[in-house]
């Protein structure tokens, strides 16, 4: 892979091959993505994963749209973040398509940027949850429409169920005996279906990130204050809730969302208050009544959806989450599932929040 990177790829970004040095980026579950330098340029260079996204190209353009969008409006001074914008070829394309070989798209690289797993501070779901926030405001005057879907259905939690539903009464590898207590519990969460599709009914559609983990907000690690909002490949039209949702399920737990020590797994409170009045207040003067009031149930949705999602695709045989080991996507499935858990537990305190 790296030698077909040096020889083939980096010509077309215009690096110097002989000079260059190649190293991964990041823990991403779909895409391949480098670190690549010379000693004229640094990027970052990703080989986009065609079996989940199979129009890349849709993928390429809608980040170009977004960047242009957030490049105008840092040039207004309404928006503080580093914009991350697309590398062209040295043909002028986004992208290059080598077929069977893969396809291929650069974007900047932030110099003194930093990422990180796991928040162990209050101070970094604020910092992070405003930023996220802060994206989603500077987009709010960006027509839905503008931007393709690259993923159908990709946050329709009763898409998600049925697909359990269906791995279920499938067992193809013969692993249901394995988790069934697990997939029984997720399977019971009908009422939740409910709510959302009645609050679905009267939110308005926004764009939106679609992956808000905390390793996808830069943090600039001079001072750990906000750099930049990273990976817009899943950016398409949809709900603040969920947005919202994945992001405090991504910074509530004390664990990592593979661990397998449950008894250490839980929501904790003052992560997702402070959270919660950063994104609000990021948002004041976009976000409606109607909208603050959903965000309580984005949370509870996106911690089952992701937890139905790890659990189907380890009933499937791990076909779109990368593993490290045979069980991993149990694992997280467990994980996710013991977080919801603890969210139920603790509704009615923390639902007041979102008054």
């Amino acid at each position: 892979m790296i030698e077909f990177i040096k020889q083939t790829v980096l010509p077309q970004f215009g690096l110097h091959c002989a000079n260059a040095s190649i190293s991964t980026l990041g823990n991403g579950h779909i895409n391949q993505t480098f670190l690549v330098s010379d000693d004229a340029k640094k990027i970052v260079l990703q080989q986009i994963n065609t079996q989940i996204f199979t129009q890349p190209h849709l993928v390429v353009s809608n980040a170009a749209r977004i960047s242009q969008h957030l490049s105008a409006k840092q040039q207004q001074q309404d928006y503080s973040l580093q914009v991350v914008r697309p590398v062209a070829t040295v043909a002028g394309d986004l992208y290059v398509d080598f077929k069977e070989q893969g396809f291929w798209r650069a974007i900047d690289y932030l110099e003194h940027s930093h990422t990180i797993e796991l928040v162990t501070q209050t101070e970094q779901a604020e910092v992070a949850a405003y930023a996220f926030g802060h994206f989603a405001a500077a987009l709010s005057d960006m027509p839905s429409t503008n931007i393709d879907d690259v993923i159908t259905n990709f946050l329709n939690l009763p898409e998600r169920m049925q697909q359990l539903t269906d791995a279920v009464n499938d067992d193809a590898y013969s692993r249901l005996n394995t988790c069934q207590e697990w997939a029984a519990f997720a399977l019971s969460q009908t009422a939740l279906l409910t709510q959302l599709a009645e609050f679905e009914r009267l939110l308005p559609q926004r764009i939106c990130h679609n992956d808000t983990k905390i390793n996808n907000m830069l943090f600039d690690k001079r001072d750990m204050s906000s750099m930049a909002i990273i990976d817009l490949d899943t950016c398409m039209a949809g709900y603040l809730m969920y947005d919202f949702g994945d992001m405090v399920r991504a910074f509530c737990s004390p664990e990592p969302e593979d661990s397998i020590h449950l008894t250490e797994v839980y929501a904790r409170p003052e992560i997702i208050s402070t959270a919660t009045m950063a994104y609000v207040d990021a948002l004041d003067g976009v976000i409606t009544p109607l909208e603050k009031q959903s965000l309580w149930l984005g949370i509870k949705a996106m911690t089952l959806m992701l937890g139905v999602r790890f659990l189907t695709d380890y009933l499937k045989g791990d076909g779109y989450f990368a593993i490290k080991y045979p069980l991993h996507n149990l694992d997280r499935a467990k994980n996710q599932l013991t977080i919801y858990q603890s969210l139920l537990k603790q509704e009615p305190q923390l639902i007041k929040l979102f008054d």
